[in-house]
């Protein structure tokens, strides 16, 4: 089952509204995608924790209706 990158986008707005979010569909198939990630909310956090921040976004989706994303989160310049 896909997962659109809007819902994606969405997703991860809704709990970092500060993101700045880009999502790239890596296959074509809607369920391989890269999101970049720029929020204040990683500010002071391990790489660890940003990333759980942005699963946590995402609702238990992955390994579901998303098989996999790759993520490059950072602190705003």
């Amino acid at each position: 089952m896909a997962m659109p990158a809007a819902e994606i986008e969405a997703l991860i707005r809704a709990a970092l509204p500060d993101a700045e979010v880009e999502i790239t569909d890596l296959a074509g198939d809607g369920d391989h995608y890269a999101a970049r990630v720029v929020s204040e909310s990683f500010r002071g956090k391990s790489l660890v924790q940003r990333h759980k921040l942005v699963y946590e976004a995402l609702g238990g989706r992955m390994g579901g209706e998303l098989h996999a994303l790759q993520l490059k989160t950072e602190v705003p310049n």
